[in-house]
């Protein structure tokens, strides 16, 4: 099981069972202080099961519970806003035989001080029983407000994956004045997997042929891909392209995360904008972001775009209608040519646990002698050239350290990536 502030994650029946439900749910109220909750799950055979003892647990403690049913992750976070809590149930992109809950507070994901009250077990002193009531959310209406109508008539392809942007995204698109056609819109007979940025998405690239654009979702419709021309562009591109419209609609400040390709930076500068860095996750971007009062931004690593002023998560479905109203624009080509010129490569080394900040310490000492600039904000990157740069991070959750390395050339990319796997493992041998 995964406890971490993006949420509890695990394979429900074996490592995540209704007790640990109840559990987390009945800690999770001791943090709700409007007493009212929505609630709502993606497509997972086991979310109904999940949702209605999550809801039970809420209501014995004097929750008010406002059921969305199924909807995207960026429709929970919309209502939580006017609500003062919510819960997502959800494992995202793994797998279908996981499941888990992720946690609103005041339209946020919850923080690393929060997380140990949501994980050790709370007394909760109740005063009275809640209620349930059903939910029709305000989201398509509130999106189209921000996109506003596109006059090209575009035509795209999307890829729902069987999730829960099925009756969201696409009459989105629709609405605003696009030429829709769906794939893969239920769980029976999707013919992909849960993660649009691991699976190949064959389906909508040969659908996309002679369209002018693919859009794919995750399970619970925060994550999107983007297909152009025949190709699965990279995660950062996604996020690119929603950082480009935000420029456009006159925004300034960014918050990116520390692994997120290092055009969007630039693109971003030479339009008269700033950037700050984050750790890595999406918490992390939006508790920067509220810091420091920025205006968007996002994680490279999963295509996160991210608009506070509309929603405080990754936010997949408004990026697509903003992509969209980009289309045939020379600003639209523009962005894409500058962002695929760089390669980004994510990789990962077997390493154990309990060694990761000893070979992360003897790294950075190489790093040091070898890099004129070292970053030590999340894990430890290297700075190689303008263009070029390495991170290695540990993972939280597996004995693995995670490599990540960029350049605006692909073979100078995998270099880094080779050279930089193998220093992790002499330095894992050396101190085993």
């Amino acid at each position: 099981m995964k406890k971490t502030i993006s949420g509890i994650r695990g394979i429900f029946g074996e490592d995540l069972n209704l007790k640990d439900i109840l559990e987390f749910s009945n800690n999770f109220s001791s943090l709700i202080k409007s007493k009212k909750c929505v609630v709502g799950k993606d497509t997972r055979p086991s979310g109904q099961m999940v949702k209605d003892t999550a809801s039970a647990e809420l209501m014995k403690n004097g929750i008010d519970v406002f059921n969305l049913g199924t909807v995207p992750t960026p429709v929970v976070f919309r209502e939580a806003r006017k609500y003062g809590a919510g819960l997502v149930v959800s494992s995202s992109h793994n797998p279908l035989e996981w499941n888990g809950m992720k946690f609103i507070i005041e339209g946020r994901g919850i923080n690393e001080q929060e997380l140990p009250q949501i994980i050790s077990h709370q007394e909760i002193l109740k005063t009275k029983i809640g209620n349930e009531t059903e939910l029709t959310s305000s989201y398509i209406e509130d999106v189209k407000k921000i996109i506003g109508d596109i006059g090209n008539k575009p035509e795209i392809v999307v890829d729902i994956g069987g999730g829960a942007a099925k009756g969201f995204a696409p009459e989105i698109l629709t609405q605003i004045g696009c030429h829709v056609k769906t794939i893969n819109e239920d769980l029976l007979g999707c013919t992909r997997g849960p993660d649009p940025t691991s699976d190949n998405l064959s389906d909508l690239i040969s659908s996309t042929n002679k369209k002018d654009i693919g859009f794919a979702f995750d399970l619970d419709g925060d994550r999107l891909v983007v297909v152009r021309n025949g190709t699965k562009q990279t995660p950062d591109v996604t996020l690119g392209l929603g950082v480009a419209k935000s420029l456009e609609l006159g925004f300034k400040k960014f918050v990116l995360s520390i692994d997120t390709s290092v055009s969007v930076e630039k693109f971003i500068k030479e339009k008269g904008g700033e950037v700050q860095r984050s750790k890595v996750g999406e918490a992390n971007v939006i508790d920067l972001m509220l810091k420091n009062n920025a205006q968007a931004g996002g994680e490279g690593s999963s295509g996160g775009f991210i608009l506070p002023e509309f929603n405080y998560c990754r936010e997949g479905i408004l990026t697509s209608g903003l992509i969209a109203s980009m289309l045939g624009t020379t600003e639209f080509n523009e962005v894409l040519n500058f962002m695929e010129s760089y390669y980004q490569i994510r990789d990962k080394t077997k390493i154990d646990s309990e060694l990761h900040d000893k070979v992360i310490d003897e790294v950075k000492s190489d790093f040091s002698k070898e890099y004129s600039e070292t970053i030590s904000l999340d894990g430890i990157k290297g700075i190689i050239d303008e263009d070029s740069w390495v991170l290695i991070r540990k993972s939280n959750t597996e004995d693995i350290i995670r490599v990540s390395a960029e350049s605006n050339d692909e073979e100078k990319c995998k270099r880094i990536v080779k050279d930089t796997i193998e220093m992790v493992n002499q330095n894992y041998e050396k101190i085993r």
